[in-house]
């Protein structure tokens, strides 16, 4: 190998620096966000985040009370009128009023999570 193609090998594209920047500020976001539904299980994990303009995930696993590993991703679509959700990969089911009601404020307290702790730190606060 030459020195040329030694300096060029692990050169990123604009698109792949974007990609990676985007991942990581996701998984910044939903660490800030593992606790809106409440405390997570010592030992279990909970995500909770933004996809993309559309889409919402919400993962979580545990162990249950006899010791059996568990996990569920729930991917809410958001659609102009209503709000389905889907577990596991199962159909899409629209959300009850109280399933709306909830998720609304989850994602508000997301948002209000990553703009006081994540992004207060990146954009300067407007006047």
């Amino acid at each position: 190998m030459n020195i040329f193609t030694q300096f060029f090998k692990n050169k990123q594209t604009n698109e792949q620096v974007s990609q990676n920047y985007e991942r990581d500020l996701m998984r910044a976001e939903a660490q800030l966000a593992q606790n809106i539904f409440g405390p997570v299980q010592n030992g279990g994990k909970r995500e909770f985040f933004c996809l993309d303009r559309n889409t919402w995930i919400w993962y979580e696993q545990w162990t249950s009370d006899a010791g059996e590993a568990k996990q569920v991703t729930t991917r809410y679509l958001v659609r102009s009128g209503e709000i389905v959700k889907s577990q596991n990969g199962g159909a899409y089911h629209r959300l009850t009023v109280a399933e709306a009601e909830n998720f609304q404020a989850a994602t508000a307290a997301y948002l209000s999570k990553a703009k006081a702790g994540l992004y207060s730190k990146i954009v300067p606060a407007q006047a």
